[in-house]
This record gives C-alpha cells, sequence and structure tokens, in this order.
C-alpha cells in the first residue's frame, strides 16, 4: 500500500472516523449504477487496462473493475478503509490487481494516465477544491480513456448529510461544465436517473443519482 506523506489532515481525520464506525462489508459491493455504465461503455479491457478509482471507500467498485481484468489504482484518505480494500483484494485473489494508494485529493494526486477514471459519490461535508479535484481527474484519463462519474444529486435518509436541509445539488450539465473539458471529448452520458437504493440498515428510499461518462478521443489513431 502507497501513502502521501502530508500527515493527518481535515479530511483524514473526518474518514478515518467515518470508516472506524462502519461495517466492514458495507460498500464491498459495486455501485449499481457504476456497474450499468461501464457495462455499456467500457467492457473488460482484455489485455489488462490501467484503472483509478477515486474515493474508493471499501473497494466494493476496485474489487469489481479488477475481477473484470483491469489494473485498479484505489485511492482514499482513510488507512482503515484501504486496509480493508487490501484484505478483501487478498481475499478475492486480486492482490495484483488492486493497489490502494493512500491520498488527501485536496493536496496529492496519482500520476500517470488511466483508460478508465471512476468518482463514485465523491462528496464531503469538508471544504475541499472539489471542481479542481474532478478536473484533474479528467486530466489523468488517457487517450480513447473514459471518465465517469457518479454523484448524489438527493439525499437518502441514511446519508451522513442526512438533516442538512439546505444541500443543494447541481444538475448534471453543471458537472459537465464544471470539467472545462475543451475539444477533444465525447459526452456518453449526462443525466440524473432514479433509483431504489438500500441503506445499510436494509431500508430502501427512492434517490436521484448525477451521471456524468465521457471519453478522451484517440489522438494516436
Amino acid at each position: 500500500m502507497s501513502s502521501d506523506t502530508t500527515g493527518v489532515t481535515d479530511s483524514a481525520a473526518f474518514w478515518e472516523n467515518h470508516y472506524v464506525g462502519v461495517d466492514a462489508q458495507w460498500g464491498t459491493r459495486p455501485n449499481a449504477v457504476l456497474a450499468e455504465v461501464l457495462t455499456a461503455l467500457a467492457p473488460a479491457p482484455g489485455g489488462g487496462g490501467r484503472a483509478l478509482d477515486l474515493g474508493c471507500g471499501h473497494g466494493g467498485d476496485a474489487l469489481w473493475l479488477a475481477s473484470l481484468g483491469w489494473d485498479v489504482t484505489a485511492v482514499d484518505v482513510s488507512s482503515t478503509a484501504l486496509g480493508r480494500v487490501a484484505a478483501g483484494a487478498a481475499a478475492a485473489g486480486l492482490a495484483d490487481r488492486v493497489h490502494p494508494s493512500r491520498h488527501d485529493l485536496a493536496r496529492t494526486f496519482p500520476d500517470g494516465t488511466f483508460g478508465l477514471v471512476t468518482a463514485s459519490y465523491f462528496h464531503t461535508p469538508l471544504e475541499i477544491p472539489r471542481e479542481e479535484v474532478l478536473r484533474r481527474a479528467a486530466e489523468a484519463v488517457a487517450p480513447g480513456g473514459l471518465l465517469v462519474l457518479v454523484e448524489h444529486a438527493s439525499l437518502a435518509p441514511w446519508s451522513w448529510r442526512d438533516g442538512h436541509e439546505d444541500v443543494r445539488f447541481p444538475a448534471p450539465d453543471d458537472v459537465l461544465a464544471s470539467l472545462r473539458l475543451g475539444d477533444g471529448w465525447q459526452i456518453e452520458r449526462c443525466h440524473a436517473p432514479r433509483r431504489t437504493a438500500t441503506g445499510p440498515g436494509g431500508e430502501t428510499a427512492t434517490v436521484t443519482d448525477n451521471v456524468i461518462a465521457v471519453r478522451r478521443a484517440d489522438t494516436r489513431d
């Protein structure tokens, strides 16, 4: 497991406290919305493309991507979450394709480019340069690669933000515009579908997600 050297930040303290108190099995399945999008737009890489999962939590998305053949860099600021990702990868026989990497993304970002960059529910109650981080995510997409953002557009009753009635989420077009992509990108998805979600206690609720998927032109052709 690699680690940044920035020490304990507000984000690290908040998310470490969060994951210490969360069942280790919560979030170990892939995000259903992400799975649907990638099944349609980014079939298994076969030869083993590189993927970057930002804010990986307990690694449900990262482990699923690795099972499809992706070589996944799984990024989170919580050491507890990353330890659970590593354990899950080892148990699934995927340790050679899942690489937990600790970053406070407001301060450091993984090096290199990736055929797939994903960020599922990259939200925080703390003040961070979120739009800047997502622009860096777009910059990390290799030619021909895909960026997929799945974001909250409403609050579930079990959300850590529940009770904050003043929370307002941007429309998917606003999220897309904030990336400042310029030319050379194809919009694959930009909408806000509704779905039935299941919470950590088995409760269900109807929620709305923003889904943005954009593909960088392959300038190598």
